[in-house]
């Protein structure tokens, strides 16, 4: 008597966990997910939000006309820019992205003592400043400054890679989300 009733519930409790999760097996859209230095949740609908230590974004999912998660050389800097672009029907484009100086990848060591100095002195007047000058925008006037471009420094390319997972995923799903940046 008791195998009919043991066989009825793992058969009832696939179907149970498939109502929560959805067919694919993800977590439920209101569902808090963390990875690391990043959070996301459910947001409002029709809406893709970022929280950033640079600032806050919010674009309407439906204005979205591409994204795009691409990396390239600055040919004056020796720096390796890895970049998510958000376009939109309107005249923004939202641009989020991280440097990482081509010494990085290189390992050479002398180079990389200076690198690795120069983050330090910078950090260490953004203290005196009171302000988070490692995590700010860099832009050069007036070549790098366009209107109609927000921009966002990301310090961690994991944290970059989220974010445009986050991003892709609320744009394909039409979900609203809320990324943050802890």
């Amino acid at each position: 008597m008791k195998f009919p009733c043991l066989a009825a519930l793992f058969l009832v409790l696939p179907l149970s966990l498939h109502a929560q999760t959805g067919n694919d097996g993800a977590a439920p859209p209101d569902a808090e997910e963390s990875t690391g230095n990043t959070e996301e949740s459910q947001g409002p609908r029709r809406f893709w939000q970022a929280n950033l230590p640079g600032g806050h974004y919010m674009v309407a999912l439906d204005r979205i006309s591409s994204i795009s998660l691409h990396d390239y050389l600055l040919s004056d800097g020796g720096v390796v820019v890895t970049e998510v672009t958000v376009n939109t029907n309107g005249r923004v484009i939202g641009r989020f992205y991280h440097l990482e100086p081509v010494t990085d990848s290189m390992q050479a060591n002398g180079v990389s003592r200076v690198v690795e100095r120069g983050r330090e002195l910078i950090e260490r007047a953004g203290q005196r400043a009171n302000t988070s000058l490692h995590e700010m925008a860099q832009k050069t006037y007036p070549s790098t400054t366009h209107a109609g471009t927000v921009e966002y420094r990301i310090l961690d390319l994991p944290d970059l890679q989220q974010l445009y997972g986050s991003l892709r995923s609320s744009w394909e799903t039409g979900r609203g989300r809320k990324f943050a940046i802890k």
